[in-house]
């Protein structure tokens, strides 16, 4: 039978046979997608392992729910199941009153550990790593770490790297399983060691690990403190996530944004509004200067008419050529392809890129006016100037949007500021009103004395 039968009927017993044959991810995936009151039954008739497993493949949102609803007691054994960098991340964003009230739930081994993990600052990789880990020592024979691991595998969060460590906890080497695997059986763990291991900062900003997971292809690495003394691990499920998290925040503020704390349809209405107002207000006073800039232009356009007909076709130009750059700098950046260091190096590039875009367009807009003043006569007698006002201002915007949509994101990485702030809305606004100013004083200079 079913399981959406079985919640219809209420049948306890007939979900609880059904489920408990389920793996933890398979079971996760059935109570995320449903309502409240059922992910709540559902989860109630597992058994006490399957429903550890479980909790740790939830979503967020759902976990919070379920603990929120369960029993003091089985939260409280769910939350000491609990791997210590998964639970970290539950806690760190709760309430404080929630939090005091969870943390009161873990043994004291488990709240000590809590504590100290979060004693590390926020977006660190402090607060990303595991201390369920193994460990062996440098005169243990190979079947003795064999043992060790059969013996207490199953509480570490990878069997997949071994971490050899002295009497103080120093980290001395990290072995992948296999070379364990394939070495004879009398061998000292020194003898199959190179001293050659990647490790990283509990201080660093969790970033630094997704950089150093890329370029060392790794699945697990070690945390050390200043003393070398082996603190925990990063594993490659957690910065899989942060990676995934961090793209989705890009995304969301260059499309012009705040970044949104929960997925979309989770959200609050309020919380959604006043990310998305923010930034509209802010693009729309930006915008206003748009009109401010015309307004200054105003005998130049009463005298030619014809000049407002190109306004939107160069101002966009010039906002989508900002916007084309500064969306390839960010990820760029954000890949590690580019630094601050190199900002010369892209600005010659942008620079090319510029003027050669700009001259396409430009001889684009150039034709355009040329085979209307053949057919119709719309641009009068000068169409000529006017084709080339057009041809010179699509090169000179497109220029300036490409190179300022370029540097904007490395002056604000500079500065310190997140550089996905340079969101394609705010370059485009931006380049927008400078757009207006470069447009008009092309045309005063190749129309004086003509249209001006």
């Amino acid at each position: 039978m079913s399981i959406n039968l079985l919640l219809k009927s209420n049948d306890v017993d007939g979900l609880q046979r059904v489920l408990n044959t389920y793996s933890a991810f398979e079971v996760a995936d059935v109570i995320a997608g449903k309502i409240p009151e059922e992910q709540l039954l559902l989860f109630s008739v597992l058994s006490p392992k399957l429903a550890a497993e479980t909790f740790d493949y939830l979503p967020p949102r759902v976990q919070k729910k379920l603990l929120k609803s369960l029993p003091s007691q089985k939260a409280a054994t769910i939350l000491n199941e609990m791997p210590p960098d998964d639970r970290t991340a539950l806690l760190q964003h709760l309430p404080r009153a929630v939090f005091d009230e969870y943390i009161k739930l873990l043994s004291p081994e488990e709240r000590t550990l809590s504590v100290s993990l979060l004693g590390y600052p926020e977006d660190s990789i402090g607060r990303m790593m595991t201390t369920d880990f193994i460990t062996c020592k440098m005169n243990w024979t190979i079947q003795q770490v064999l043992n060790h691991i059969r013996a207490y595998g199953h509480d570490s969060e990878t069997i997949n790297v071994i971490y050899v460590v002295d009497d103080a906890g120093k980290l001395l080497d990290d072995i992948k399983i296999k070379e364990f695997l394939f070495a004879p059986q009398d061998y000292k763990v020194a003898q199959i060691t190179t001293g050659n291991f990647i490790s990283l900062s509990p201080y660093e900003k969790a970033e630094e690990a997704i950089r150093i997971f890329k370029k060392f292809d790794r699945i697990a690495l070690p945390v050390i403190d200043s003393n070398g003394i082996l603190l925990g691990i990063v594993t490659i499920d957690d910065v899989l996530r942060l990676m995934s998290k961090r793209a989705t925040e890009n995304i969301q503020k260059v499309g012009g944004s705040e970044a949104l704390d929960e997925p979309y349809m989770e959200a609050p209405f309020s919380e959604l509004m006043k990310k998305r107002a923010r930034w509209l207000i802010l693009l729309f006073i930006g915008e206003m200067f748009t009109a401010t800039a015309m307004g200054f232009f105003e005998a130049e356009i009463s005298k030619a008419v014809v000049l407002a007909l190109f306004l939107p076709l160069i101002i966009s130009s010039g906002g989508n050529a900002g916007s084309q750059s500064s969306t390839l700098i960010i990820r760029a950046m954000a890949l590690g392809e580019v630094r601050v260091r190199d900002w010369w190096k892209v600005m010659k590039r942008e620079i090319l890129s510029g003027l050669c875009l700009g001259l396409i367009l430009g001889c684009i807009g150039f034709t355009r006016v040329a085979l209307w003043s053949a057919v119709s006569g719309i641009y009068g007698a000068h169409w000529l100037l006017v084709a080339c006002t057009i041809f010179l201002a699509l090169i000179g915007v497109v220029f300036w949007g490409s190179l300022f949509g370029s540097l904007l994101p490395m002056l604000l990485k500079k500065a310190g500021v997140d550089p996905a702030v340079a969101s394609a809305p705010l370059i485009a606004t931006i380049v927008d009103v400078t757009g207006i100013v470069i447009y008009f004083v092309i045309a005063a200079v190749v129309l004086k004395n003509y249209l001006l």
